[in-house]
């Protein structure tokens, strides 16, 4: 079978341009899921919070903004939700593990958040505060949730916003009560056309999908459309802890789910990963994509960079799980990308 990874010429006159860092480029680099609790979290604390971002530590050193999906609470205080099988909540030391990898940005839009309540989402809020981490997609009632995290780096502004589409719906924020932002249509439009007009950016996460199933679901591909449209130029998807595919549409891309990151599960499905290196100036937009290996028993809990045969076979299921979308990955010098 033909690989729709294209090679691209050497004339072309945009990809023919280097792959370096200009002065007005912003580079913002995105990962899957962060959760360091649960039943491998004494194995973690004896080797160091520190230890899952070894691997990869240097790579998130580019970033001007890194973002992760937390998908946990980090606290100590909280009633725990016994109406669902897993509930995690992260020691507090996670979160200067997470600022000392490089990382600046969280979202909290999932399904995990809440899992010790409102009491240990709010001491989240304290932990992240504490150690220069910003957050996108909970906070103490709806309208703080939805507000988006801004940076302006280079001259550019930027927002961000996290959505949960996944249940329980009980983690959802109030007008009067803490909690996730849920990423009902008409909210995400509203904000997105807002941010659209203060901003030069855009770029949104939602929390969707079903877990180890590489299929996309109907309603992802709906909210993410709808997303684009009111403005987003960036969608990044997580919950399914694998690979799903990407799709180019109009002027954005989507990104359906990234998967693990440094995660404490021993899945046999979880096994490979990537990080997306957004790199973005006034004329052009490229995503590259750096291949993880995140298999535990290869790795442990220290996801590692991949190069050569192993990326490039990274590089072709993510292909494969995209060619619905008609999304080709470009390749040269050994690295891979897609420009929207």
């Amino acid at each position: 079978m033909k690989s729709i990874i294209t090679h691209i010429l050497l004339g072309a006159t945009l990809l023919s341009q280097p792959l370096c860092l200009h002065a007005e480029e912003i580079i913002i680099n995105a990962v899957g899921d962060i959760m360091l609790a649960g039943r491998w979290a004494p194995f973690l604390r004896q080797k160091g919070y520190d230890h899952p971002f070894n691997g990869v530590r240097n790579e998130m050193a580019s970033g001007d903004i890194n973002i992760a999906n937390l998908e946990s609470p980090i606290a100590e205080a909280g009633q725990e939700f016994s109406e669902k099988r897993f509930r995690f909540r992260a020691e507090p030391p996670v979160a200067k593990a997470i600022r000392a990898a490089g990382f600046n940005l969280v979202t909290l839009a999932n399904n995990h958040s809440m899992d010790f309540g409102g009491d240990a989402l709010t001491e989240t809020f304290r932990h992240l505060n504490n150690n220069g981490i910003a957050w996108a997609g909970a906070g103490k009632n709806l309208s703080d949730a939805r507000k988006m995290a801004l940076y302006t780096i280079k001259g550019k502004k930027i927002a961000f916003f996290g959505y949960s589409l996944t249940q329980p719906i009980e983690f959802f924020a109030g007008h009067n009560r803490p909690g996730t932002a849920p990423g009902y249509e008409e909210l995400v439009a509203a904000d997105i056309a807002s941010a659209r007009s203060q901003t030069d950016y855009v770029i949104v996460s939602f929390h969707w999908g079903k877990e180890a199933i590489s299929t996309i679901q109907p309603y992802q591909r709906s909210a993410a459309h709808n997303a684009i449209e009111a403005g987003a130029d960036v969608v990044i998807g997580h919950h399914p802890h694998i690979l799903q595919g990407i799709e180019r549409y109009k002027n954005g891309i989507i990104f359906y789910s990234l998967g693990n990151f440094t995660f404490a599960s021993k899945s046999k499905s979880a096994d490979v990963s990537a990080i997306i290196r957004l790199k973005l100036n006034d004329s052009n937009r490229i995503a590259e994509i750096l291949p993880l290996d995140v298999l535990h028993r290869r790795v442990g809990f220290q996801p590692q960079l991949l190069s050569g045969k192993h990326a490039f076979t990274v590089i072709e299921k993510l292909s494969r799980l995209s060619r619905p979308f008609n999304t080709e990955i470009q390749s040269k010098d050994g690295k891979y990308f897609l420009t929207f």
